[in-house]
């Protein structure tokens, strides 16, 4: 057995709980204490009687979700529902793009080893490169001279 403290207002109460189950215990207890911070400065004088108005206010929201209004929690999973729903036309939008890309013919690539698709050898174009890149700064260095 556990113990989870809830404070839930201005009070602490400490609560006997199985192992495992803390994290479970302290998310309810936050729900009531969200409740129990609606009464405001409507608080009565009895901290029992505060719980007991924190108690009906969560009893009122089961109550309208068992009946199917669509209180808050409803709403909620219904936007869950349309994000999901979003969710699952893009992966599938996704999943037919990538199918359609496996089933294309791969894009042409040059060869840089001088196959049959190259325009030259490798080394051919790293000597027009290098001739380009010495033509290059001969000129800088002519503008330089001149300046």
């Amino acid at each position: 057995m556990s113990t989870v403290t809830l404070t839930i207002g201005p009070k602490s109460y400490p609560v006997a709980c199985a192992d495992g189950e803390e994290a479970h215990i302290t998310a309810l207890g936050a729900m009531i204490a969200e409740k129990y911070a609606l009464l405001g400065s409507a608080r009565a004088p009895l901290e029992a009687q505060n719980l007991l108005f924190a108690a009906l206010f969560l009893a009122d929201e089961l109550a309208e979700a068992r009946k199917g209004k669509p209180g808050k929690a409803a709403k909620a999973a219904s936007q869950d529902t349309s994000e999901a729903d979003a969710l699952r036309a893009e992966i599938a939008r996704l999943e037919a793009e990538l199918a359609q890309a496996k089933q294309a013919p791969p894009a042409p690539q040059a060869d840089l080893f001088g196959g049959p698709d190259a325009s030259g050898t490798l080394a051919d174009r790293l000597e027009a490169l290098a001739a380009e890149a010495e033509a290059s700064a001969a000129a800088l260095e002519a503008a330089a001279t001149n300046a």
